[in-house]
Order: structure tokens, then sequence, then C-alpha cells
């Protein structure tokens, strides 16, 4: 009986090692190394790098934990009616700053388009192929559009970006702070998380920020500091600077060799 048991703990063991050998062999198998720019990421990439005569116009909620800003862009228009208020509620100067720093920018459909991510992906990436999805980690490279804040945080931040390999687009782009680290301005920084979402606009197949999020916890002169806003575009038209220009963007476009994919959709 002894033996029968000895047995049959054996042939439990061999087959949980062998599972546990599978089960590695199967991530090495679904995790690789690719050059940025190589295979679908090339199309999606490529969707990313909106012409800068592709122009939005668009509503935007803004919310914190204290307050929700709603307002509406239109670069059609002039003066103050390029940025309107829709919708005030609750009290957060911060929020404001954010809203108002937004709001001065030349042209601020202009964060819609993220045509630098070719470059913060740097020259190569690591991917994990989910299934549903890729799960590309990277680290981020600081591009000419990038401020003090963003070659800071390129030192210290974990990023990921989410591909669609079927339907070659990104879908997602987050930055996590592994670990607490010294604040660029003092104190100390225990805990940031910041995405991207993004999706494809139907008529010319390209991808924007359809809204983002930031959250982040410090410590400083004895105190804690909580800050979590997120900002959601809610409607967006897209349309280009004149009508040659749309010509100029078409005539480039059905010139490149499509891609099918078995969805429907733009042709790529």
């Amino acid at each position: 009986m002894l033996l029968f048991h000895c047995r049959m703990v054996a042939a439990n063991v061999d087959k949980s090692s062998v599972g546990m050998v599978l089960s590695m062999w199967l991530a090495l198998l679904m995790a690789f190394s690719l050059v940025t720019g190589t295979g679908p990421m090339d199309s999606a990439l490529s969707a990313t790098e909106a012409p800068k005569t592709l122009r939005a116009a668009f509503t935007v909620e803004l919310e914190s934990d204290r307050a929700k800003r709603v307002y509406a862009f239109d670069p059609r228009k002039a003066g103050a009616e390029r940025w309107q208020v829709l919708d005030w509620q609750g009290e957060d100067d911060e929020l404001e700053e954010v809203a108002a720093n937004w709001a001065a920018e030349a042209a601020p459909d202009g964060r819609l388009f993220p045509d630098d991510l070719r470059a913060s992906l740097g020259r190569s990436v690591q991917v994990d192929d989910r299934g549903h999805a890729w799960q590309i980690s990277f680290r981020h490279t600081p591009s000419k559009n990038d401020g003090e804040f963003d070659v800071w945080a390129a030192e210290r931040l974990q990023a990921t970006a989410w591909l669609d390999p079927v339907g070659e687009r990104f879908l997602r782009i987050d930055y996590t702070l592994p670990q607490p680290v010294a604040g660029p301005e003092g104190g100390r920084l225990t805990m940031y998380n910041q995405s991207y979402f993004l999706r494809t606009e139907p008529r010319w197949g390209m991808s924007y920020v359809s809204g983002f999020s930031v959250e982040l916890e410090a410590r400083a002169a004895f105190r804690k500091i909580e800050r979590r806003y997120s900002a959601t575009i809610v409607n967006a038209e897209f349309f280009f600077a004149s009508v040659q220009a749309q010509r100029d963007f078409e005539r480039g476009k059905a010139a490149k060799p499509t891609l099918m994919t078995g969805l429907d959709g733009p042709a790529r």
C-alpha cells in the first residue's frame, strides 16, 4: 500500500512538473522582441502620424475628485469662441489650471494626435502576446515634444502600450511608477499612473486620443498630496484645413499598398 501511495505521489509530481514546463515554454513563445516599426506595429504607428493639416473640433469633459468641467473647442472659430465653457460644477484650482494651459495652446486639438509615439518607443520593444492584444513594454524615449517632466519621467516610469495586431491600431498607452522616488521638485513621489486611451476615426482611419487619466500620490513637508483627474473626449469632428490638403492626403493614401486585415473598415 505504501508503495502504491509513493507511485501516486510521483505521478502527480511528474504531471505537475510537465505542466510547469509547458507553461514556461508557452510564455516564452508568446513573448518576443520586435524592432519598432515592423509588422502590424508599422500600420498602427502610421495611423498615429496624422498630417499637420488634419484638425479636430471636440468636446471634452475634465473631471477631478472635486470638480467637473465641459469645454468645446473648434479651430474654425475666432477669438474666445474657439474654446468655450459648456458646464461648470464644483471648485478645483488645479483642474482650472489644466484647462487654462490647454486652452492657451496655439492648437489645442494637437493633443488628440499622438504623432510622436514612434520616437517615444525607441528602436525596439518587448512584446507579450495576450491573445486579444499585444502588450508592448518599452522605455519611453524623450522626443522633441517632451518637456522637462517628460524627460525626468522617462528615466523612472514603466511604459506599456496595448496593440490590436489584427486591426493594426494602438488601444492604450500606460505609464506607471514601479517604486517610490524623489520628486522632480522635492518631496517623494509614492504613486504615479498615467493612461492614454486611443480610438480610430472612421473616415480616414487615423488614431486619436479619446481620453487620458492621471493619478498620483506624493509626500512633502509632513503631508500627503493626492491628485486625480481625467479627460474624456465625448465628441470629435475631424476635417482638413483645406480641400487641397484633403485631396493630397487621400491621393497619397491611395498610392500606398493595401493590407487586408479581415476586418471591416477603411482600407490601409
